[in-house]
């Protein structure tokens, strides 16, 4: 007896520690949708970290006299009103938020045009307000750019351009912005040459941003050596097309590209457009701004990450939306990722089919064009750290900006962009050699190189003195042996 129960007893253990192991595997293999917020570290493998987010609310049309949304693709936000791009109900919904809550103002599913007649929008994608309440609407369905006044009279309508350079034969704006100088930037179906630009006046200008041409190496190859016949039948090597975009503080132009070929860190799937057209953006993270490090190539959620809009603070800090698994990815004005959260699913803070999204405030508006949903997201504590430490490092504070990444390293101690935070702020502040410690521990070696050269310049200055008198020494030393070698070989021969 004593006998069967000490091999039960080893059973046991046995099956208990078989299943710890298979726990701590698990565990070990943790992968990125596992867990609800993470971030990447300086070896490459995501980190779980507290929500710098969390869910207040989830908003629906049903709670409002509206009515439910339907197959909703654009957000606009401007101050304390939101514009919902209804599409499925061709009509742009408005609401105010005050006191923590959604208010139901109007909507806008018709205006008056120049003549005086009642139009109705049809399928639109996406609009832009100005703060004095006049819209810009990419009216899909009817083939136009519409700018209203807040009376919801047309000011203008932009329709297919009578240009050369445009071989379409339909007009199909799909996102757009205005910028100070009322100039319109769209983005145009089935247009790979950039972004359409209009000036004040609705008058086509030309393109901006054209994406660089992406292509398979070895059919190009094939293409050099190939018939006539052969290279007609062959797919044309053609620009990738922008997929949204959006203005920052500044006045440039942030893009997301969600359709390419190749690999995603050849893409640049993110970038930012000066008035030349020019991509600007700065890439000194760990890896260049694309969303997830690794995917399948299998699945439902296969490929890397797409992205299908982008906001952006006045920090400079940017959201990217990831079509394909449904997360938002935040980076700073460096390029360095710092959390991504979200994921596909039905629970809180989760989307099937994400859209659009938009800061408000504190606040991220995130759109769910299956659901018909949006889903607001309010800074944590942890999130107003992050963001106060990069407002300040850019508005020149940089004891500040240490002291509060020294908060963050408190809810997170292995969050590796309050290490890189804390010695950018030295840095700037001349202390190049504790730059140096902190760069070092999180192998950033762009920063490092940065304050080395500054920490070897300073020393050199600082040791000046010191290395001119050593050389001096030195010379009249070697002076002194050559006189003193002279002087015996002379005593010698005499």
């Amino acid at each position: 007896m004593r006998l069967f129960n000490r091999f039960t007893s080893v059973l046991a253990l046995l099956l208990v520690v078989s299943l710890l192991a298979g726990s701590v595997e698990s565990l070990a293999n943790t992968t990125d949708g596992n867990h609800y917020t993470y971030t990447y570290d300086c070896w490459g493998y995501d980190r779980e970290s507290p929500d710098a987010y969390s869910v207040t609310r989830t908003i629906t049309g049903s709670d409002y006299p509206c009515g439910n949304f339907k197959d909703p693709q654009g957000l606009y936000v401007v101050g304390t009103e939101t514009y919902v791009v209804d599409t499925g109900n061709s009509r742009i919904v408005h609401f105010t938020y005050r006191d923590d809550t959604f208010q139901y103002v109007d909507e806008i599913s018709e205006y008056t045009d120049l003549q005086g007649n009642k139009v109705q929008l049809k399928n639109p994608e996406d609009c832009y307000v100005t703060e004095d309440g006049e819209v810009y609407i990419a009216d899909t369905g009817n083939d136009k750019i519409v700018h209203l006044d807040s009376d919801r009279k047309a000011i203008k309508t932009i329709g297919r351009p009578d240009d050369q350079t445009y071989d379409q034969e339909s007009f199909l704006p799909e996102k757009l912005v205005v910028d100070k100088s009322n100039r319109i930037f769209a983005q145009v179906k089935n247009i790979n040459k950039g972004f359409m630009e209009f000036d004040s006046q609705g008058t086509f200008t030309g393109y901006v941003g054209a994406s660089e041409v992406t292509y398979d190496f070895l059919t190009y190859l094939w293409k050099l050596v190939a018939t006539k016949e052969q290279r007609e039948q062959m797919v044309q090597f053609v620009p990738t097309e922008y997929s949204n975009l959006c203005l920052d503080s500044e006045g440039f132009i942030y893009a997301t590209i969600s359709v390419f070929d190749g690999a995603v860190e050849s893409a640049q799937p993110i970038r930012k457009l000066n008035v030349k057209g020019t991509d600007i953006l700065v890439r000194n993270g760990y890896e260049d701004p694309y969303g997830d490090l690794r995917y399948t190539d299998g699945g439902e959620m296969k490929g890397p990450s797409k992205f299908c809009d982008i906001t952006c603070l006045d920090n400079d800090v940017y959201y990217a939306l990831d079509k394909t698994k449904g997360r938002v990815f935040a980076y700073d004005f460096q390029g360095n990722m710092l959390y991504a959260f979200g994921g596909h699913g039905y629970k809180a803070g989760y989307f099937m089919n994400p859209s659009a999204i938009e800061d408000l405030g504190d606040s991220l508006l995130v759109m769910d064009q299956n659901l018909g949903t949006i889903t607001q997201f309010t800074l944590t504590e942890y999130g107003k750290l992050i963001n106060e430490g990069l407002s300040l490092y850019k508005q020149g504070d940089y004891d500040g900006s240490a002291e509060t990444w020294e908060r963050v390293l408190k809810l997170n101690g292995n969050y590796d962009q309050a290490y890189i935070g804390i010695g950018r702020a030295l840095l700037r502040q001349n202390h190049y050699k504790e730059a140096m410690d902190y760069f070092e521990l999180k192998l950033d070696t762009t920063n490092y190189s940065k304050a080395y050269q500054l920490y070897r310049k300073e020393w050199f200055e600082d040791n000046i003195g010191i290395i001119i008198a050593l050389l001096v020494i030195i010379v009249l030393l070697c002076l002194g042996i050559g006189f003193v070698k002279k002087a015996r070989k002379e005593v010698e021969k005499g």
